[in-house]
């Protein structure tokens, strides 16, 4: 199960009007109202004011609870697994506390205190933890109160793991002449990053990667990623595409496939970046059409906050067929990012599995469970 920022909004919409929310923190003596909320996935304005000095909801100014928060939260969460959201923000964000506190109030989450193991030269111990949230979808609460969820979970925490990409240089016949929009090229440098985060993926796992052909000239460490270790030169050569009529010229396009063993293809991958997803699922059924029917996955590479529309655009009845996966962004560089710190080897290519979400999966709404 995943949780979407539309479902925590959603969520909080939920929460009886007109009243006044208090934090988790017993000893933090300010208030919170919700004053307005803009659907599917925020922003939330709210109001903060602490009665304790005298100051009231009418002269509380109004505050907003950005989009962007509310999908860094959402991105955290695992069910039954306490998440801390000091360290998932960071230091960003002043409505931070604010924001825990409201959905502390809707029915599928809770508070709690995990212990915290504290590891000093080569003693380790268990000690009192800090204050988190957890997602219990199966155990919801009534709606509009806080709840502390008992736990004798223990906290070990590691480093985060980062991916680092180095510079990128995009040609200008791959920015189609628009060199002077930065959003265009922020776009096709994030798609680039991730096919970066791809091939290396696909070189942990023993796979060869094919780059669509309008992508091979863009540099990498001063290389081509066309020309890379582990990036198939030409499909001419590959025996699932090159004997098919039609099979050629569609996979051309598609942004990656990875080959296994001259006999395998784990994976035929769109990448999908602020651009519409049907483009995608479309170029991947063209490819299957042309093809005879083998095991593969047909996977979606898109941001997290794209998982919603991903699912809804696959799930159309003309690419039922494809059976479509969803790889979100945090989901491929959390699997590049291992690639870099373990070096895996020895996995099967249904280790994939753990890190793709089937379309056809439906889920609860978090509203909808009192």
């Amino acid at each position: 199960m995943k949780v979407t920022a539309s479902d925590i909004v959603t969520a909080i919409g939920h929460l009886p009007k007109n009243r006044a929310y208090h934090y988790i923190n017993p000893r933090t003596k300010g208030q919170l109202e919700v004053v307005g909320i803009t659907y599917p996935e925020g922003p939330i304005v709210i109001k903060r004011y602490n009665p304790s000095k005298g100051e009231a909801s009418a002269n509380a100014k109004n505050e907003s609870i950005s989009t962007q928060l509310i999908w860094r939260i959402a991105n955290a969460m695992v069910p039954n697994h306490p998440i801390n959201l000091d360290r998932v923000l960071g230091a960003s964000y002043n409505t931070r506390s604010a924001m825990e506190a409201l959905i502390a109030h809707t029915p599928q989450f809770y508070f709690c205190y995990p212990g915290r193991i504290e590891i000093i030269s080569s003693s380790s111990e268990v000690k009192e933890g800090h204050k988190h949230l957890m997602w219990c979808p199966d155990n919801p609460h009534e709606l509009g109160i806080i709840k502390e969820m008992k736990t004798d979970i223990v906290i070990s925490e590691i480093p985060n793991m980062e991916v680092a990409y180095d510079a990128l240089v995009m040609p200008d016949d791959i920015l189609g002449g628009k060199i002077d929009i930065e959003i265009d090229i922020a776009v096709k440098r994030r798609h680039a990053q991730i096919q970066i985060a791809l091939i290396m993926i696909g070189r942990q796992l023993n796979f060869r990667t094919w780059v669509a052909q309008g992508d091979k000239g863009i540099l990498y460490k001063g290389q081509k990623i066309g020309e890379m270790d582990g990036v198939v030169a030409s499909l001419k050569n590959e025996n699932l595409i090159n004997p098919f009529d039609g099979a050629f010229k569609a996979a051309a396009f598609i942004d990656c496939i990875w080959f296994k063993n001259g006999k395998l293809m784990p994976a035929v991958i769109e990448i999908e970046h602020s651009t519409g997803v049907t483009s995608g699922l479309t170029r991947m059924q063209r490819l299957q059409d042309a093809l005879p029917r083998f095991p593969t996955r047909w996977v979606i590479v898109a941001s997290d906050e794209d998982r919603e529309r991903v699912f809804r655009e696959a799930n159309r009845p003309q690419f039922h067929s494809l059976d479509t996966k969803y790889f979100s962004y945090s989901a491929v560089e959390e699997l590049y990012a291992l690639c870099q710190r373990r070096k895996i080897r020895g996995v099967t290519e249904e280790f994939l599995d753990c890190y793709m979400e089937s379309t056809i999966t439906s889920k609860p709404a978090l509203y909808s469970m009192n």
